[in-house]
């Protein structure tokens, strides 16, 4: 483990110089600081009070998610995690995150300044400046939903997207449904693309056609279902698959305002299975993430890389929880989707 002394060695600096920089002193340029923490990153340098057992400290940062109140997508999420981590005496800040503030800040450095040994990100986007940063990073880091190759530093928590969107394409199968529409999220986001990828992976294995005007990306959010579910129903879906289960909300309502009952008519699966899914008008039919769970191996993931045990994946499995708003395939359905919209 390198010192203080052979980071002013590296520099050229005085010890109580690389102090100032490691803890944050106002008497050194922020030039000269920026200077420090970065040798001291590349060096496996970690702080004494980092190393404390009873001053342990991890952060969770969020982005592009709502965490604070019960019942939305991140609150269990972020619950599990410090329920876990809380058990075993680790402090833990939640952090809201943004791309500026990224632009500002190096990631290695901002942890080691703040004393964390490790961080968990969730909801964050594959063009985020610390993505790429994390390719090089020494810091302990787990990613929801994210994956970075050939560092054993960072690993991946998630639930399995290949077997959820199979399971939802199969009970739609068996429904009969053969005109299945899917409205995933955004753009720039890895579990977006595994769900994509998986849909047309499962479509083809029960011998469905994927069809490019039964196919879009919105957000995740219920307001993406209004610029596409129009499409859909067009084309004569007679189910939709959506990337969560606000976006299967908006369906919903989208297809109830032009006239289409669910299920009779057409039939909605979402994804997620938070709260509102069961107090849906129907029901939602979803595929379930233990989002507490994911929390929690989210914590004993990170403490095994601060150990050096060094882990790639760990994937949850998925479940189909089957409510009201899915029913076999309308026997009228090629009348009724083919009326004017």
């Amino acid at each position: 483990m390198p010192t203080i002394k052979d980071i002013a060695n590296r520099l050229g600096v005085s010890v109580s110089t690389v102090s100032k920089g490691l803890n944050g002193a106002s008497d050194i340029s922020d030039e000269l600081r920026q200077m420090v923490l970065d040798t001291a990153i590349e060096m496996g340098y970690s702080t004494k009070r980092s190393r404390k057992e009873e001053n342990r400290k991890l952060c969770l940062m969020v982005e592009n998610m709502d965490y604070e109140h019960p019942g939305e997508f991140g609150y269990e999420l972020v619950l599990g995690f410090k329920q876990n981590a809380y058990r075993a005496n680790w402090d833990v800040t939640v952090i809201p995150m943004n791309p500026s503030f990224q632009m500002e800040e190096k990631y290695d450095t901002y942890l080691l300044r703040n004393g964390y040994c490790g961080a968990f990100l969730a909801g964050f986007a594959l063009h985020d400046e610390w993505m790429k940063q994390l390719e090089n990073t020494t810091m302990p880091t787990v990613l929801l939903d994210n994956f970075i190759p050939e560092n054993p530093n960072v690993c991946y928590v998630g639930t399995d997207s290949y077997e959820g969107i199979e399971l939802a394409v199969r009970h739609l199968y068996t429904l009969g449904h053969k005109k299945i529409a899917f409205l995933n999220g955004s753009l720039y986001s890895l579990v977006s693309d595994q769900r994509q990828e998986a849909f047309e992976n499962a479509m083809e294995k029960f011998g469905l056609s994927v069809s490019r005007e039964l196919m879009a990306r919105g957000y995740y959010v219920s307001d993406s279902a209004k610029y596409h579910v129009p499409g859909f129903l067009a084309a004569g879906a007679t189910a939709i698959l959506c990337g969560n289960d606000l976006i299967a909300k908006g369906v919903i309502e989208e297809c109830q305002e032009r006239g289409f009952r669910v299920p009779d008519d057409i039939s909605v699966i979402g994804f997620d299975d938070i709260p509102l899914a069961a107090s849906l008008n129907p029901a939602l039919t979803t595929i379930r993430q233990e989002l507490n769970e994911l929390g929690r191996c989210a914590y004993v993931m990170l403490e095994s890389l601060i150990r050096h045990i060094p882990i790639s994946k760990t994937l949850m499995r998925p479940q189909l929880i089957e409510r009201d708003s899915t029913t076999r395939v309308p026997v009228s359905a090629g009348t009724k989707h083919g009326d004017s919209l």
